[in-house]
């Protein structure tokens, strides 16, 4: 049976934020948070930009649609996975940090990170809310992780807020590079993509001294 004209219309209208937040971010990520129009994100989208004010009245409203669209489920789905994997905290820090990597810093997303750090001075409110609504946020489940992989005799002992700032800062400042440095890099010398075994040494570093037992080495 066809769809109806009018059910097609309300799923379309319906569609329409998710569509405008992933045309900002692109050009966000392109152009810088100043540069870009909004007479060009209704055009990226396919809308006219008198459709696009019914959504959204500012450039900063915008962002925040970016970040409730593409960041909050995905912090959601990070914090069930503390309800699943609460006894194996092991197994539950390396899930959500390479999580973050897999589903934000190595996506557009990820370029949300350089344009914070550039422009957080011209826009405090933007950068302000990026802060509250993500970092802080992520930063709390990392540290409540931690809390608890030391609650059951896991991880070693350890000041939690310099813990969780040094096991996200170097995935934090890879995803600043992947949308700026890298893609200067091809071509040149240089490696511009990060290597298979990035994420084994970054787990065998973090692990070897968090956890409280050491990991015996195979015997050769």
């Amino acid at each position: 049976m066809t769809e109806p004209e009018s059910t097609r219309r309300q799923r379309r209208k319906e569609a329409r934020p998710a569509e405008l937040a992933a045309a900002a971010l692109s050009l966000f990520i392109e152009k810088g948070f100043a540069a870009t129009r909004l007479d060009e994100v209704a055009a990226r989208a396919g809308v006219s930009k008198g459709t696009l004010y019914l959504y959204f009245d500012s450039k900063e409203a915008l962002f925040k649609s970016v970040i409730e669209e593409g960041g909050v489920p995905i912090f959601e789905e990070f914090e069930a996975r503390l309800e699943i994997l609460g006894d194996d905290p092991e197994r539950l820090l390396r899930e959500i940090l390479r999580g973050w990597w897999t589903k934000v810093g190595a996506t557009d997303l990820g370029g949300i990170g350089k344009l914070i750090i550039a422009e957080a001075g011209n826009f405090p409110e933007v950068a302000r809310y990026h802060h509250e609504a993500v970092i802080v946020r992520w930063m709390t489940l990392l540290r409540r992780v931690i809390t608890l992989g030391v609650d059951k005799g896991i991880f070693r002992s350890l000041d939690v807020e310099p813990l969780s700032q040094l096991m996200f800062f170097p995935l934090l400042m890879l995803s600043v590079w992947k949308n700026s440095m890298a893609s200067c890099l091809v071509g040149c010398e240089a490696p511009h993509q990060i290597s298979d075994s990035y994420f084994d040494t970054y787990f065998d570093l973090i692990f070897r001294g968090l956890l409280v037992a050491p990991r015996q080495e195979p015997k050769e």
